[in-house]
């Protein structure tokens, strides 16, 4: 993986059902597709990234890329937000382009699903590609993994949208966030006859390696791993190694190893989406002390109920809504914003405080 000054190296039974079928003879085919070329672009001055800070200001959104008015109205109370105690980036955590990924990296959809959406929240946005950003035949079936280069290209085409590849690290000072690809360990269109992007393959292999050198090297306080595929969830979707009842290799086993070889234990917080909910889940077996937090309710929800499997410090499945990180060397803040239609602004509905 190239370097750079950041260190890069809803689902229901129908849609089951697809998947699970459509994975034995379309994995292939998809995952191998090419995307299509886009004109030569210079790159787009960036907002600077925080560094070597005492204090950092985060917010934290997933599975956002709608354009729609739900997306809008979170995005205004994030907005409000940061007029009175300014952020200094944002996570996004995946599916940033809905239903099924850009067309190219000039495709009109990164403007009215990211740009306009996000007017005034003017600082770098670390992004994560999801399932839904790297679709080939089904919404979010993750079998054309190459679409999300396209997201990669944005990079240059932006100055929030931080994508430098598909895979990257950003050191802060205070805090260092490690952004991963993981989509090839989840896709439900896996790419099993592609040995690049196979679960053993070169392309998550460079990747662990990347990462566990990545982890090492870092002397930052606190350690913040960021995905799209939560390996703890107690929303539908699930938890790796079960995603959605579905069988391997569509249940996000590969996933649920990776995570335990090469994050749990060595980073204080697993940040994910694609549940299109809030958790903040604690004492997870397997995680070794690493905290689960699940933040994709930026423009939709669930209105499901928790499954209880994981101990949780708060959980919300009804409500739109995003998180925040307030950081320093000893302590980081966490809390929870909900976003009620309707109604300007957010709410508080949940804080905690983690002290190293």
């Amino acid at each position: 993986m190239p370097s750079t000054s950041a260190r890069p190296d809803d689902s229901g039974l129908k849609r089951r059902s697809f998947l699970a079928g459509a994975a034995a003879v379309a994995g292939a085919a998809t995952a191998l597709g090419a995307t299509a070329p886009g004109r030569a672009a210079a790159a787009m001055p960036k907002y600077s990234l925080p560094a070597g800070g005492e204090r950092l200001h985060v917010l934290v959104t997933g599975d956002a890329g709608t354009g729609e008015a739900p997306q809008h109205a979170v995005t205004d109370a994030a907005r409000r937000l940061h007029a009175t105690n300014p952020f200094d980036l944002a996570v996004g955590l995946g599916d940033n382009i809905y239903e099924s990924g850009p067309k190219g990296p000039d495709d009109v959809q990164f403007q009215t699903k990211f740009e306009k959406p996000n007017a005034g929240l003017d600082f770098p946005w670390l992004m994560t590609l999801g399932n839904h950003d790297n679709t080939a035949i089904f919404p979010g079936d993750g079998g054309w993994l190459l679409r999300g280069d396209d997201e990669v290209a944005y990079h240059r085409r932006s100055r929030r949208w931080y994508m430098p590849a598909r895979y990257y690290s950003v050191a802060t000072g205070v805090a260092d966030f490690f952004v991963l690809d993981l989509n090839p360990l989840a896709a439900y269109l896996p790419p099993i006859f592609s040995p690049e992007w196979e679960p053993g393959g070169a392309y998550m292999t460079r990747q662990a390696r990347w990462l566990d050198r990545a982890l090492a090297a870092s002397s930052a306080p606190w350690k913040i791993v960021c995905t799209h595929h939560p390996y703890a969830n107690n929303g539908p979707h699930g938890p790796a190694g079960a995603y959605d009842g579905l069988p391997e290799p569509l249940a996000g086993g590969a996933l649920k190893s990776f995570v335990e070889q090469h994050i749990a234990g060595r980073a204080q917080f697993l940040l994910s989406g694609h549940d299109h909910s809030q958790q903040v889940l604690e004492n997870v077996r397997g995680l070794k002390g690493t905290r689960q937090i699940v933040s994709g309710a930026a423009a939709k929800t669930v209105h499901d109920s928790s499954s209880k499997q994981f101990r949780a410090k708060y959980e919300n499945y009804a409500d739109r809504g995003f998180m925040t990180m307030a950081v320093d060397r000893a302590s980081l803040i966490l809390t929870a914003y909900q976003v009620t239609a309707g109604r300007a602004g957010a709410r508080q509905a949940f804080q905690t405080t983690y002290r190293r």
